[in-house]
């Protein structure tokens, strides 16, 4: 692992320890942890948080896929996020998938095919509504979210992989937050350069970069997307990137700018379950959801 990686994991979890500290399961949400995926229970595995006050009816469903520059972050980062989503009425998948560098791309891509296959194959165990799947991703899980929409919806980046979607589906919406869709720009700065080395086996080879880019694969089967960023956050012009690109394919999408320059929001601040304007960032990305669960 580069000296950089290794930073961004140390770093990282300070950030994270001191944001969630004092946090505990809601009263109110049903949990059902470590189920095994894939064949390692200890890096693909997911929890189901659904509001014990729907028991026994099906829900609507989000995975969500968590951010960490593809180098750190696991499920238990993302449990209280995740379980506030769950409060707003959706069964919600929150899931461990493989990193970099002991894990070279697509092994992420891979993991989330996975997952979303296994809400579809586990929709009557859970109270899954397989028919209305959302899916939610931010920083490094936003960029594996959009190029999983791919996956989907453009036959040329699925055949540039040995694995693949599930036949047929595609997420009914997604919201992007604060992600990063093309690497090769310049607010990525070293972020991109220092963990290309970790994440590509190549090291960032033209062709590599290309398979990465997430606007290149957008088409007009594109899920409908919630995309948000924030007056603070360094990866404030990919959100701009992305909606130009949703345009100009005639997707349906939202774009959403949270903070002021007076009260600067930073990057994924809607993680944060004691911020105010994190919950309206949610609110509203539930809001835009349930408008396709009619």
């Amino acid at each position: 692992m580069s000296a950089y990686s290794d930073n961004i994991r140390k770093t990282f979890k300070e950030g994270d320890d001191v944001r969630d500290a004092g946090l505990a399961t809601p009263e109110d949400i049903a949990r059902f942890d470590d189920i095994p995926y894939g064949a390692d229970p200890a890096q693909q595995s997911l929890d189901v948080y659904r509001p014990k006050n729907a028991a026994g009816q099906k829900l609507p469903v989000i995975v969500s896929v968590h951010g960490g520059g593809w180098v750190y972050g696991d499920k238990e980062r993302y449990q209280y996020y995740c379980m506030s989503l769950a409060q707003r009425g959706f069964a919600v998948v929150n899931f461990t998938y493989r990193l970099a560098p002991e894990n070279k791309f697509p092994a992420c891509l891979e993991d989330t095919a996975a997952v979303f296959a296994w809400v579809l194959e586990n929709g009557g165990a859970y109270g899954f509504d397989t028919a209305h799947v959302f899916g939610v991703g931010d920083s490094a899980g936003g960029h594996i979210l959009g190029l999983f929409c791919g996956l989907c919806t453009n036959p040329e980046l699925a055949a540039q992989f040995s694995f693949g979607a599930p036949a047929g589906f595609a997420p009914t919406a997604v919201a992007l937050n604060c992600g990063a869709y093309r690497l090769e720009r310049p607010e990525m700065g070293d972020l991109s350069s220092g963990i290309l080395p970790d994440l590509l086996s190549g090291g960032g080879t033209a062709q590599e970069m290309a398979l990465l880019d997430v606007p290149s694969y957008v088409t007009s089967a594109f899920p409908p997307t919630f995309l948000m960023t924030a007056t603070g956050d360094f990866l404030k012009n990919q959100a701009l990137l992305m909606a130009e690109t949703l345009s100009g394919k005639n997707v349906p999408y939202i774009c959403r700018l949270y903070g002021t320059e007076e009260h600067k929001l930073f990057h994924v601040f809607h993680c944060d379950m004691r911020s105010a304007e994190g919950a309206k960032c949610n609110d509203d990305e539930c809001a835009f959801f349930r408008e396709f669960c009619a």
